[in-house]
């Protein structure tokens, strides 16, 4: 098990049940879009493939940091390093000690939302909103990779969205807060912004409405969130998301000359959106917005935003993605993409872009595969919240995964011993080997997931009428068996596999003969965020479970 979770865990030796032990995993995306060949000096977008919502950037010198929000997914917001601003490492997670924040009882939407990454004079600063588990906070570094400071919170900050911005020997905090007064219509937020002490990240002074409601109060814009401010040539650019995460999302952005304002908004907002093309046009990629810009070492500036690349129009089980785009400066307004016009999969790079290097495993068509041979996790792993104890390791057993199974299932509101990593691809496969657990009680294999309540679970285990292999559905508060056959008495190592195409899933098993189908054209839409409700993506993984109850 990864170094990240162990620290003031207890150790799973408590469990009476055998551990369950995996072989490898093996994740397989083949999206036809990804096929659509490359020039030289060309990327593929998106450029974090999956569920990476919600991302910001800064720069530090000749490097680029980017996070994303993970919400009760743990460990939370991770962090990105990258040179050319394509190729991205993950190096670190804010949230990778259990002591940090606890989001037992949290729907899996709910936790950490959209961070802010800012880096100033040796510092690199995270601001967040942990929703209903602590509110704004600030966690600090000076090597992003971590450690990161426990959470700092923010006294008297309602709102979510926080984010930093340093002028003049100051620190300003601006943040998406209620309006003053009664909110005039659903959705009615407002922008504001405090001066914070740089001793101690706390408020002093004032605070002030930037934006109230949006960029035309008139029209009831709704949700003006995820500001961002930077200055040029003597401007202040309020850089905002507005219209919600959904098909209505957009970025827009006013300025002014003075930090306090007032700020006026661009004549041409927005300056991101796709919620003006045509709902069947092929291939779409929907609610763009909540952009994050930078200036880059060679003068020119990039936003990154997310995205979602939809099926049957409105649904998405890769969840909000990574984008990239540059950003042109037009009669001294930033413009990402003119209306009307789509978000290109494959655009030309920035100068410094790397050649001949791959976005693989973040982007475009690949195998990712983990034969757990390595002292710790791949990164590539998380828990759905945060763990209390150590259930999943790959010492004890060198070259497997051991799963100790806990009791709780995947419609639990803390932590199952489920281990996820992102569906990315619209078309895919993933598959492990395992041994089929000896004690009866004990259930295990793959879980396709959204959240508690919408989830696919494809599990072996021992009855008093054999070893049957289960599929089952949960979607809403009810949970349905969709599939299930006996195997030989005697089996005891077995493979599964979940593929996707789009909205139709498929299960098969392997016995050592081959592949054979439990169930094709599984309703996979379950998995859609749409569907399922909040803000997520699927993720998929191996699963188990013990129960002395028969399911």
């Amino acid at each position: 098990m990864s170094g990240l979770v162990l620290a003031g865990l207890c150790i799973a030796s408590a469990h009476a049940a055998e551990p369950v032990l995996f072989d490898w995993f093996e994740y397989k995306g083949h999206d036809a879009t990804f096929e659509q060949p490359l020039k030289p000096g060309q990327y593929r977008n998106p450029i974090l493939t999956g569920f990476y919502p919600d991302p910001s950037i800064t720069r530090a010198g000749d490097r680029y940091y980017l996070v994303n929000s993970t919400f009760t997914y743990y460990p939370g917001i991770p962090v990105f390093e990258s040179r050319d601003l394509v190729h991205w490492t993950q190096v670190g997670n804010v949230i990778d000690r259990p002591s940090q924040l606890d989001f037992d009882g949290l729907g899996m939407s709910r936790g950490v939302f959209a961070p802010t990454i800012e880096y100033h004079d040796g510092t690199f600063y995270v601001l967040n909103t942990s929703v209903d588990a602590g509110g704004n906070f600030i966690s600090t570094a000076k090597n992003p990779a971590g450690p990161w400071s426990d959470p700092i919170w923010l006294k008297s900050i309602d709102g979510i969205d926080p984010a930093l911005f340093f002028d003049d020997g100051r620190i300003y905090l601006i943040n998406n807060d209620a309006p003053v007064g009664t909110p005039l219509y659903e959705g009615h937020r407002a922008i504001w912004m405090t001066e914070l002490a740089p001793d101690t990240l706390q408020p002093i002074g004032p605070r002030k409405v930037l934006i109230n409601g949006g960029m035309d109060l008139s029209e009831k814009p709704i949700w003006i969130e995820g500001p961002h401010l930077h200055k040029r040539d003597g401007w202040y650019y309020l850089v905002c998301a507005e219209d919600g995460t959904g098909p209505q999302h957009s970025q827009v952005v006013a300025r002014s000359r003075s930090i306090w304002g007032p700020y006026t908004p661009y004549e041409h907002n927005p300056i991101l959106t796709q919620r003006d093309l045509p709902d069947d046009r092929p291939d779409p990629i929907t609610n763009a917005g909540h952009a994050d810009i930078v200036e880059t070492t060679d003068g020119t500036w990039w936003a990154v935003f997310l995205g979602s690349r939809n099926y049957g129009v409105t649904h998405y089980n890769t969840g909000r993605e990574t984008y990239l785009l540059p950003v042109k400066w037009k009669d001294g307004w930033p413009t990402i993409l003119p209306h009307g016009t789509r978000i290109p999969q494959v655009v030309d790079g920035p100068s410094f872009m790397q050649r001949n290097a791959t976005q693989a495993p973040l982007s475009g068509n690949f195998t990712w595969r983990d034969d757990f041979d390595k002292p710790e996790l791949d990164t590539a792993w998380m828990f759905a919240r945060v763990p209390k104890m150590v259930w999943a390791d790959v010492t004890s057993n060198p070259g497997k995964l051991a799963i100790h199974p806990l009791a709780e299932g995947l419609d639990t509101l803390r932590n199952p011993s489920f281990l996820a990593r992102r569906q990315q691809h619209l078309a895919f496969e993933a598959s492990t080997s395992l041994a089929v657990p000896r004690e009866a009680g004990t259930e295990a294999g793959l879980a396709a997931f959204q959240n508690e309540t919408h989830w696919l679970s494809y599990t072996v285990q021992r009855t008093k009428d054999g070893v049957e292999l289960s599929l089952r559905e949960r979607r809403g508060d009810a949970t349905t068996a969709l599939a299930s056959t006996y195997l030989p008495q005697d089996t005891k190592q077995l493979a599964l596999k979940v593929s996707g195409n789009a909205g139709a899933y498929a299960f098969a098993y392997d016995t050592g003969t081959g592949w054979r189908w439990l169930k094709q054209d599984v309703d996979g839409t379950v998995l859609s965020t749409d569907v399922a409700g909040g803000f997520i993506g699927a993720t998929v993984g191996p699963y188990a479970r013990v129960s002395r109850d028969e399911p």
